[in-house]
């Protein structure tokens, strides 16, 4: 008679604990502590080599990047596995027990429970391509964020070396202003600068002789202090900045490779970007095992917290649990389709016609969006604005 074989693994950073049992419930083994190296996954694969792997269902927390190299290894060892939301497995433990006891070895028991309790829904083969996508949009925004940080740092420095610099340049940073800063630093330089030919090259012709003329006259005039130490800081402040621009580059031009192979159904919805796109799919991962769109927007914290006690009954705020990553994501494209798509426009002023504040409205959009996407996603189908509602 053949069994299923029942595997909860708890997923720690040097070492994992197992349980593994019969769908019967008969326990084969009760508790196993394995060390995170390939002596350690040998240690475990031993354990279930006697059992067909097609009857063999593992089941894990999703805890990041700790349990990768375990994944990769069963899947190069043709198991497959089913992955849980931490705070899924903590409240089906409160469902079982009053008890507070934790511990490495009760969450393998109660991962393997959890594993009984559901339908099994093994990862995508491809889940280790959408984790390496995932690594790199989550690298290429905490860059951009680290450059923000920069820039404020650049424009404190200017405050005092030369004020009147960020404004002539309407608050940005441009190529342009960049180029000036890394070559002349001090608005003393900046006063007898001379290759115009090349600033008007590098700005294709939109920074004129006029605004020559008159970038050096502000640097001559300014009210800013200028130092040795004021210029070592900024010139520090200049090389970060571009050392980090550049890597944002360069994860641009990986990123738009990868999205060219892939050519997901979503990047047809106008306004949304080759970067927001690939953030997007690759936060949702395997956009199959989400059975409906609205475990999509529970998945991606855009679902409302829902209140019934007796007669009462309410919405609450959004509950903002799931992918931060993916809900800043699904936020800011949304402002770009709303230009973009009639419909999606229409839709938002008809929240803000019913006394929706922008943000309310905003996340409306957002929704009808992760809806669209699951239907161009499921059915891998290309993006129609006539068969919008």
């Amino acid at each position: 008679m053949l069994y299923t074989i029942y595997v909860g693994i708890d997923i720690s950073k040097y070492k994992h604990d197992c349980f593994i049992c019969k769908d019967t419930g008969e326990v084969i083994v009760e508790n196993l502590s394995f060390i995170n190296n390939k002596k350690g996954f040998q240690k475990f694969l031993d354990l279930l080599k006697p059992y067909d792997n097609s009857n063999v269902r593992i089941g894990l927390e999703a805890t990041g990047h700790y349990g990768l190299n375990l994944k990769l290894f069963l899947e190069k060892n043709n198991y497959s596995f089913m992955e849980f939301n931490p705070l899924l497995v903590k409240e089906f433990y409160k469902s079982l027990s009053l008890r507070k006891t934790k511990t490495d070895k009760v969450d393998a028991v109660v991962i393997t429970q959890k594993l009984m309790s559901v339908p099994y829904k093994p990862n995508s083969k491809l889940f280790y391509h959408k984790y390496s996508i995932k690594s790199l949009t989550r690298l290429r925004e905490n860059l951009v964020k680290q450059r923000s940080k920069y820039k404020v740092q650049l424009t404190n420095i200017l405050d005092i070396i030369f004020p009147e610099f960020k404004p002539f340049f309407n608050n940005s940073f441009g190529a342009t202003s960049l180029y000036i800063l890394n070559k002349y630093k001090t608005p003393n330089k900046i006063a007898n600068m001379r290759d115009f030919e090349t600033l008007n090259k590098l700005s294709r012709g939109n920074f004129t002789y006029a605004k020559f003329v008159k970038l050096k006259d502000l640097a001559k005039n300014t009210i800013g202090e200028s130092n040795d130490i004021f210029e070592i800081e900024l010139s520090s402040i200049l090389d970060l900045y571009k050392n980090i621009d550049d890597h944002i580059n360069e994860l641009d031009k990986q990123i738009s490779t990868i999205i060219k192979d892939l050519n997901p159904p979503t990047i047809s919805i106008p306004g949304i970007g080759v970067i927001s796109c690939t953030s997007i799919i690759s936060e949702f991962g395997d956009i199959s095992k989400f059975s409906n769109p609205s475990k999509m927007l529970s998945f991606a914290g855009l679902e409302p917290g829902i209140i019934e006690s007796g007669t009462m009954s309410s919405k609450g705020k959004m509950v903002k649990r799931g992918s931060g990553y993916l809900r800043y994501s699904i936020m800011n494209v949304a402002l770009t389709v709303i230009k973009f798509n009639p419909t999606f426009y229409d839709y938002y002023y008809k929240k803000i016609s019913e006394g929706k504040c922008h943000r309310i409205a905003l996340s409306h959009v957002c929704k009808k969006l992760i809806r669209v996407i699951y239907i161009l996603e499921t059915k891998n189908i290309q993006f129609d604005p006539s068969l919008l509602k």
